[in-house]
Parts: structure tokens; sequence; C-alpha cells
């Protein structure tokens, strides 16, 4: 039996699916500790269920993913808007420095991708598909990249990047701990004997059920949203005469950047509240459909290669934290949960960043600069830099 899906149905399903993955978070220890997303969760579900369908011969299951691109794009339009200049240089010289921490670790995790894919005699996108677009990138980032690559010939390359997204979560949580521990005991560091300040001074990670919905500021963070998509559109247009391969996301990545800079030179008030939300909605949806798609049986013939990728991606990750994360951002207290917050973020995404840092500052003592610093490189500067990083690999490869 062949079972095809309209537009509607796919978006009901998507629903439950994210519900799903929401429900089974609150009650599997397990998914709580680690950060993973309900959509991740739920999609993931459906993905193994249509997998089973398929081969006991059953039936097949097929999706309309037409708003699949629509929530990716308004998705990654709603960080663009975070990339302000203003921003980064308030938080001073620890951001900058982090910031340029961050770059060095994606093109490393890039040329270790590529270089493992080559001696492992496969395409150099499906390398790239197991370093910082699913480490740095997150899920988000290997939904948009993926379906890019499978559309270059590479086949298996989103399922390959979602698999690599979600050993990631689990992986920079576990590593984020044990990395933070092994520098506090051998350099012997100081730390505070108890926690004075258990706050964290950012809440954007956790859900906030009190605030009053305003739909005059609800409707102005939409049209920000679709204007830079829609100017972002005109700049893709540009960028793909000249020949170059990138997601379809860039343009509007950036025109969002560029409209936020000028604003902020202008003193423009954006409703930034209003567009995380949106983005956040976005990228729910956008998430439960991209695993919801997922061909899982193509990573039957790439499971050796691809756990022998995935380790050494925690190895480099693990020893650039050790040695150059924590003597550069200062070798003391602080660095080590620097370290920490770095192996999240850098294998998974920015909540676990703060999951790592919380674990270890409950444990030996608050650490202020790095719940500034971290949060401000996860969310707001590393999507954009990440991005094109990656844009230039693929078309050095390509």
């Amino acid at each position: 039996m062949n079972f095809k899906l309209d537009i509607f149905q796919t978006m009901a399903l998507a629903t439950c699916m994210f519900y799903l993955g929401k429900f089974l978070r609150s009650k599997i220890k397990f998914l709580n500790k680690y950060c993973v997303p309900a959509p991740v969760i739920g999609g993931l579900i459906f993905s193994l269920v249509i997998l089973i369908l398929k081969l006991t011969n059953i039936a097949t299951v097929e999706l309309d993913t037409t708003l699949q691109s629509i929530f990716m794009t308004a998705f990654f339009t709603t960080v663009g808007y975070t990339a302000s200049v203003k921003i980064l240089k308030k938080g001073g010289i620890k951001v900058g420095i982090f910031l340029g921490l961050a770059v060095i670790l994606v093109i490393c995790q890039d040329f270790l991708g590529v270089g493992l894919a080559k001696i492992f005699g496969l395409h150099p996108l499906l390398g790239l598909s197991t370093a910082s677009i699913p480490m740095i990138g997150g899920h988000g980032t290997a939904g948009s990249f993926g379906p890019l690559f499978e559309e270059m010939g590479v086949h298996g390359a989103t399922s390959v990047a979602f698999a690599a997204a979600t050993f990631g979560l689990i992986a920079g949580s576990f590593l984020g701990g044990v990395v933070a521990k092994c520098l506090i005991e051998r350099k012997e560091l100081k730390t505070p004997k108890h926690n004075e300040d258990k706050s964290i001074p950012l809440s954007d990670f956790h859900e906030d059920n009190e605030s009053k919905l305003c739909q005059s500021r609800l409707m102005k963070a939409v049209s920000w949203i679709f204007i830079a998509m829609g100017i972002g559109s005109c700049i893709s247009i540009g960028i793909q005469k000249l020949g170059l391969t990138f997601p379809s996301y860039i343009g509007a990545m950036m025109a969002a950047a560029i409209i936020r800079n000028i604003c902020d030179y202008k003193n423009v008030s954006l409703e930034e509240k209003e567009i995380e939300v949106l983005g956040n909605i976005s990228l729910s949806f956008f998430l439960s459909m991209a695993l919801m798609g997922l061909r899982l049986w193509e990573l039957f013939d790439l499971a050796l290669p691809m756990l022998i990728m995935l380790i050494a991606q925690t190895l480099l990750m693990g020893i650039f934290a050790y040695f150059l994360t924590f003597n550069i951002m200062g070798r003391d207290y602080d660095a080590a949960v620097f370290a920490s917050g770095m192996c999240g973020f850098g294998m998974g995404a920015t909540p676990n960043a703060v999951a790592n840092m919380d674990a270890l500052t409950n444990k030996y003592g608050f650490a202020h600069t790095p719940y500034i610093v971290v949060p401000i490189v996860g969310c707001l500067f590393i999507d954009f830099v990440n991005s094109a990083i990656i844009t230039i690999f693929v078309n050095m490869i390509h």
C-alpha cells in the first residue's frame, strides 16, 4: 500500500509528532538530560516506523513537504536578525576570542570530515555531513545542507547529517563534564566553594508561558521576517548567477543581518523576542518534517565509516577544548567552564552548552563570564559564521 499525504495532512502529522516528542522527553530522563529536541524525538520515531513498514513491504508513506523549505528559510532568517555587531562589541574581548576559537573549531571539523571521507572512499560532501554541519550546526543546519547535498548526487547525506547531529547532542553533553573535571583536578584549579549565585543571567533557554501576546508586535516581527526573506531571494539569485553553490536560506540570512545592523545604527528597535519565538516555532515544524522524511535504510552501508568519523570528531572536540579553549580562555576555573560549554555547543547546541556549565557550576561554584559569553556566541553568531564556512568548503569541493 502507498499512502500519499497532502500538505494539510502532513502538517497535522508533523504537529502530532512534535507533541509526541515533547511528551516522551518529559517522561524519559535520558532524553531530557541530553536536551534532545522534541521534534527530533517525534520525527525520528516516525521515520523508524516508516523504515519498518518499508523493510516488511507493508506500506510506503509519501509526505508533502512544500512548507519544509519555507520553515527552514524563516528560521535561518531569524538567526540573521541576531547577528548584531553592536552586541558583539558589547560582549567584550572574551566574546571575540571565544568566537575566534569557534571559527577555528568549525574549520578543523570540516577538514577532518572531508579528509576521513576521502580515506574511506566516500564523497567529500558526505564527510561534511559528519563535520560542522551537524556538530556546530546541529539539526537545523543538518536539515538544510543534507537535502542540498542529495540534490548534488550525494545519496544518504540527510540521514547521515541527522544521525550525526543526534550523536553529537549526546556525546557533547557527556564530553563536556569529562573534559572540565580532568582540567580542574589535573591543573588543581581554584574553584568557588559555594555557588553564591545559582541563577543563569540569560533565560532564553526556558519556556515562558506567562508572556502577554501583543498582536501589533507579532505582526511587525512576521513582517521583518518576510521582508528579509523577500530581499534574500533576490540576493540568492544574484549569488547563484556567480556559479556558487549554497543553501537557499543564505540570502535571507544575509538580508536579515544587514537590516539588523542598519536598525542598530539608526536606533530603530526590532521585535527581537517575537522574532526569536517565530524562529523557534519555524525550527520545530521544519525539524519535525525533516526527521519524518528520513530514509534510514540509506545508513546501512555507511554505518561503520560514519561511526569512525563521529568518534574522530569527538576526539577532536575533546582535544580542542582541553588544550586550546582552556589555555586561550585564561587557564583558570572560568576557562574550564568555557571548555565544558564549548563541548556542548561544538557538538550539539547552546542549550547543551548551558546544561554542561550548569552541571559543573552546581558542583564547583558559579562562573559569571562563561554564562554571558557562550550564549552570545552560540545563539547569535556561530550559525551565521558556520554556514558561511560550510558554503566555502562546498564550493571548493564541488
